[in-house]
């Protein structure tokens, strides 16, 4: 079984949120918004609900008049493939391979590949100028923009909220904070900051790690995961501090596949 992890900008129509989440709702697993950073992130199960939320997300959706802090190269900004139990990360890079070619072909929006290639930050710093899409039209879509199709293994996103922190502090806390393991940005969301986090190596860092790496340089109001966590992230950790790290039981992969069922 692959998982699918699409990020979407859009985080503030909540009617149009609910177009897509109905479209796709035997194979959805949850779905995390945030206004500010305009996107919400939906985690899917499946080899048909990917493309069913993208097709239906790239008819309605328009980069033209978003707004929204995170960074984003189109209307479907990530659509990463992960290797769940049963299947392997060349699974994943097939799914990745023929994704990008159906949604070229089919949608016309071209489509940059991360993985063993290169790295989602590569991408986002190189896209247009020293980087051409692998599948597709050499220039965006006029109104969806481009797609990162990714192939990856499992990852935990989190934000780690920062009251009475300029930007500029923040900023330079999400780069003392940041390895290889730990890539961060420091936003700044409505009156607060956040340090906003991708743990991508698990077994080397994980949310406990990054909290108290942060939370070295300043006070924290409140973690957030987004989305969902392996059940592994959990055993890891001790349970006095699941509530302060904003992770339960509930909030595992292994979980909602569970009440899938």
């Amino acid at each position: 079984m692959l998982e699918c992890v699409i990020n979407i900008s859009e985080g503030r129509s909540t009617s149009f949120l609910e177009e897509l989440a109905l479209s796709v709702s035997q194979d959805l697993l949850d779905i995390h918004t945030d206004s500010d950073h305009n996107r919400s992130v939906f985690t899917l199960v499946g080899p048909t609900a990917p493309r069913e939320l993208v097709a239906l997300a790239a008819s309605l959706l328009t980069l033209e008049t978003h707004t929204g802090v995170h960074p984003r190269l189109g209307v479907i900004d990530v659509v990463p493939f992960v290797p769940l139990v049963g299947s392997t990360m060349d699974d994943a890079i097939q799914a990745r391979d023929a994704f990008a070619q159906w949604a070229s072909k089919q949608l016309g929006i071209p489509c940059f590949l991360y993985g063993p290639e290169r790295t989602l930050p590569d991408i986002r710093r190189l896209a247009w100028s020293e980087l051409m899409p692998d599948t597709g039209e050499k220039s965006p879509h006029p109104t969806a923009g481009a797609i990162c199709v990714g192939a990856r293994e499992p990852l935990v996103a989190y934000n780690l909220w920062l009251e009475n922190v300029d930007i500029a502090t923040t900023k330079k806390i999400a780069a003392l904070v940041r390895t290889a393991a730990i890539r961060t940005l420091g936003l700044q969301v409505g009156l607060m900051t956040q340090v906003s986090v991708n743990l991508v190596a698990l077994h080397q860092a994980g949310p406990s790690d990054v909290y108290d790496a942060v939370a070295q340089h300043a006070k924290i109001h409140h973690a957030e995961l987004v989305g969902l966590a392996p059940a592994h992230v959990l055993a890891s950790i001790p349970r006095h501090r699941w509530e302060e790290l904003d992770l339960s039981v509930e909030k595992t992969i292994e979980s909602r596949l569970a009440k899938r069922q």
